[in-house]
């Protein structure tokens, strides 16, 4: 009797203690392309479109451990712009979040975020709910497209005379001043 209860207490234990299988979820987010891939122990799930940010909101690169979800979250930088679905993955407030502007995914438009379609959104969220953010990668790949978030409309006349503004062989040293510029001078010639 008592070798049959050592058993079933054993049995039992075993049962409580035993882990349950967690899952490695893998998500890269390659901004030169605009896509995501979701990879669960290194077999990929999804493939879709994404949003990162333009030229002066870039999307940080690196490999980051999700800091907190949110399922319902406004933004308190944008004018409380809806953020469903938020996964934050940097102290700065970057998470990957569902947008209702699907037409610009696969472009880069937001403000530092990866934006998904709501729906894709949702099913990242759960996934990451499931396996635990301890458990998921977000890796933030690739390059901002030259010249992202500068021109209007779909790519063409676009203002980018801020990137050119200063000629160096027309103003300063290398024009062959000294270098130094009185007072009034500088005023002028901002």
């Amino acid at each position: 009797m008592r070798r049959a209860f050592s058993s079933v207490i054993a049995l039992l234990g075993g049962i409580v203690l035993a882990a349950p299988a967690v899952a490695e979820v893998s998500i890269v987010v390659d901004k030169t392309t605009q896509r995501m891939t979701v990879s669960v122990n290194g077999q990929q799930r999804y493939a879709w479109p994404v949003s990162t940010g333009t030229v002066d909101y870039s999307t940080p690169v690196g490999t980051f451990t999700p800091s907190r979800l949110s399922k319902v979250h406004y933004s308190r930088e944008w004018d409380n712009a809806p953020m469903p679905h938020a996964i934050f993955f940097t102290d700065a407030g970057h998470a990957i979040h569902g947008s209702r502007a699907t037409n610009h995914l696969g472009t880069p438009a937001s403000h530092g975020c990866v934006r998904l379609a709501p729906r894709h959104a949702s099913l990242l969220f759960d996934l990451v709910m499931v396996e635990g953010p301890g458990n998921t990668r977000v890796e933030i790949t690739g390059m901002d497209p030259i010249g992202t978030g500068l021109a209007v409309g779909s790519g063409a006349g676009g203002d980018y005379s801020r990137l050119t503004s200063f000629d160096p062989l027309t103003v300063g040293i290398m024009a062959g001043g000294s270098g130094r510029r009185s007072r009034p001078e500088i005023s002028r010639n901002p």
